[in-house]
């Protein structure tokens, strides 16, 4: 079976699967189509015995993949949010899809590799960053929460670093991402090309061996001490009156970003972070994440936030609720509702 697309472009080279994302202009963000072809032939390869492991790439220099196409998402949720909805779905059991894939499932996160982006690396069972990385959840900037299983990861990396990476939405760097639990291995970007044709004559731990290397000092590492200490507030404005208390200049401007973000956004992504780390599994978590962005849906903040960024662009969102402490604690859990329907992995089991 053959999955013809111009989004994803597929071969198999001496049984290694290359799937390509191939919307570069958009630093192949993702759409219905391309979750749909992933999830097919992702199926069709787990089952053939002439493919012995996958790598996840992206068409041109930007990245791998800044995330879901969230200007469809805009006009979804201006509407009657079905296809958001529909496309959530589907993107999530995709990544649960890739997160218990049964063979070598290499993601290259190269480059830019935000939101939907790691939900197809961050995933996988070998995820390779290298010195051209730059990941990021930055949903929070959007008036959106943290999705695509990141959560899941957020809420296991040591300390408190996921809590400032989802509270922020700043960008890290491979190294970070290592550090953080988003990737396993540090290729330098120049040597991608070799590494790709290596697992094609060697296989992906001998591809690994001759180029992996040693990540250099992470960044959000070095700088744990201040951020364990103001992360452990109950609120975000704890988390906020404890950074700008703090004597380190980036607390403080860890302050400041955080104070552009949707407060609602900033709220559920703190109880979305702490729930997820008392879930067993990726599934589990991924429930969670489908109820909690089908609340955004029903929220002004996450049109007005794409408006403002995407859309005209004036980068001055007008967020309502206005300020932390105006969200509720009733506004929160609305966000957790259970869906209609809610999302079901038996499918795909």
């Amino acid at each position: 079976m053959t999955h013809e697309s111009d989004e994803v472009l597929t071969r198999i080279d001496d049984g290694i699967g290359f799937l390509t994302l191939n919307r570069p202009k958009a630093i192949n963000s993702l759409n219905q189509n391309m979750v749909n072809v992933l999830s097919a032939v992702l199926t069709e390869w787990e089952a053939d015995d002439a493919v012995r492991a996958v790598v996840l790439t992206g068409a041109g220099e930007r990245g791998l993949c800044a995330g879901g196409d969230v200007v469809a998402i805009y006009h979804s949720a201006r509407a009657d949010g079905v296809a958001a909805r529909r496309f959530w779905y589907d993107e999530y059991l995709l990544n649960a899809q890739i997160g218990r894939f049964a063979k070598p499932y290499v993601s290259l996160m190269d480059g830019i590799v935000m939101g939907g982006g790691v939900g197809v690396g961050s995933h996988a069972n070998v995820r390779v960053v290298t010195d051209t990385t730059k990941m990021a959840m930055p949903e929070v900037g959007i008036g959106f929460i943290p999705d695509v299983g990141g959560t899941y990861l957020l809420s296991r990396a040591p300390g408190s670093l996921g809590l400032h990476v989802a509270l922020t939405g700043e960008p890290f760097s491979g190294a970070d991402a290592i550090a953080l639990g988003f990737a396993d291995h540090y290729v330098p970007h120049d040597e991608l090309d070799k590494f790709c044709r290596a697992i094609v004559a060697d296989g992906v731990e001998r591809a690994l061996a001759a180029h992996a290397v040693d990540p250099p000092p992470s960044d959000i590492v070095a700088q744990r001490d201040w951020i364990d200490e103001c992360y452990t507030g109950n609120t975000v404005a704890d988390i906020v009156a404890a950074l700008r208390a703090h004597d380190a200049k980036p607390a403080n401007d860890a302050a400041d970003v955080i104070a552009t973000r949707s407060p609602i956004a900033l709220s559920v992504t703190l109880e979305a972070v702490r729930r997820a780390a008392k879930l067993a599994t990726l599934e589990d978590v991924l429930t969670q994440e489908y109820r909690v962005s089908c609340g955004s849906l029903r929220s002004h903040d996450l049109v007005e936030g794409i408006r403002a960024q995407l859309i005209d662009k004036d980068r001055n969102p007008k967020w309502s609720p206005a300020t932390l402490e105006e969200v509720t604690a009733a506004d929160v859990e609305a966000y957790f509702a259970p869906a209609e329907p809610d999302l079901s992995f038996e499918e795909k089991a």
